[in-house]
């Protein structure tokens, strides 16, 4: 056996997502009104918000991933829980309804993600699946993927963070 934590959270209205925490910096609570909003960005990207005296940019990782918007309908809530993920000196914000809980998985038993499972949007963004002990699947998000992902690329090549 494998074991290694993982942060869970909730993702879309029944879904349940976990990220290594090797790669959260921190999570925070957020209140919307504090992020400054960007033109010209993906959809998925929020804006900025001052973490720490530092620019961080935040990721509605819903819409990201293909699920409805958190903007849409009535589930944008004042205050959001922000996961903060640090790659190699590079930090990004992803927006979740909630956290969140700290998971023991066994990375051995992991499934690798079929296509016809899950969302387009998602499969770049996913490492495999875990069952729980509710035979509820749980996403295995790739914190490195989602910082690295080519999304983040804009004008002339520069990147956003």
């Amino acid at each position: 056996m494998e074991k290694q934590k993982f942060l869970s959270f909730n993702l879309g209205i029944t879904d349940t997502a976990v990220i290594s925490l090797q790669h959260v910096a921190e999570v925070v609570q957020i209140s919307l009104a504090e992020i400054c909003a960007v033109p010209q960005v993906p959809s998925c990207v929020l804006g900025i918000y001052n973490w720490r005296g530092e620019m961080l940019w935040l990721v509605d990782l819903e819409e990201m991933l293909g699920y409805p918007s958190l903007s849409q309908g009535g589930n944008f809530l004042s205050k959001m829980m922000a996961i903060v993920l640090e790659i190699e000196g590079k930090f990004l914000g992803l927006l979740v309804r909630q956290s969140m809980d700290i998971e023991w998985l066994d990375v051995s038993q992991m499934t690798s993600p079929s296509a016809d499972l899950f969302y387009s949007k998602m499969i770049p963004f996913l490492r495999g699946y875990f069952i729980n002990n509710t035979n509820d699947m749980m996403f295995n998000l790739d914190a490195v993927e989602i910082i690295q992902s080519p999304m983040w690329a804009i004008h002339n090549s520069s990147e956003i963070f």
